[in-house]
């Protein structure tokens, strides 16, 4: 997705650090520092393993986040771990209401699905 970009940023700098601020992106959103999700990683520990300044690493982490609209609710940045116990990756709106498409008929979830604003249709 970054590579798509018509101004790529990751065209100039250090390859180590894009590469941590990616994973970094990816794992803010998916709590990757949260001790209580698996995976879990320290910020430190990542930031440690690439040998990439933490200001370096968290501010290329955030451009790409905000390049790339990432949030925590975007089911396509999500591990697929992550999609089941995300609410947010649910919660669409149907007649201006908020509802968990979950509970919804098939027949709404399937559309849901086939305008991309499910990962896929719940069992």
């Amino acid at each position: 997705a970054l590579c798509r970009k018509k101004l790529s940023p990751i065209q100039s700098g250090s390859i180590k650090t894009w590469a941590c601020a990616i994973i970094h992106a990816i794992g803010t959103i998916n709590f990757l520092y949260d001790k209580s999700t698996t995976p879990y990683i320290s910020n430190q520990d990542l930031i440690g393993y690439f040998n990439v300044s933490k200001s370096t690493a968290s501010g290329k982490s955030k451009q790409i986040r905000e390049l790339l609209k990432m949030h925590q609710s975007d089911y396509k940045w999500m591990i697929p771990s992550m999609i089941d116990n995300s609410p947010m990756a649910w919660i669409i709106m149907v007649n201006d209401f908020a509802v968990d498409i979950r509970t919804m008929p098939f027949e709404i979830q399937e559309q849901a699905f086939q305008k991309g604003l499910i990962p896929y249709i719940p069992k």
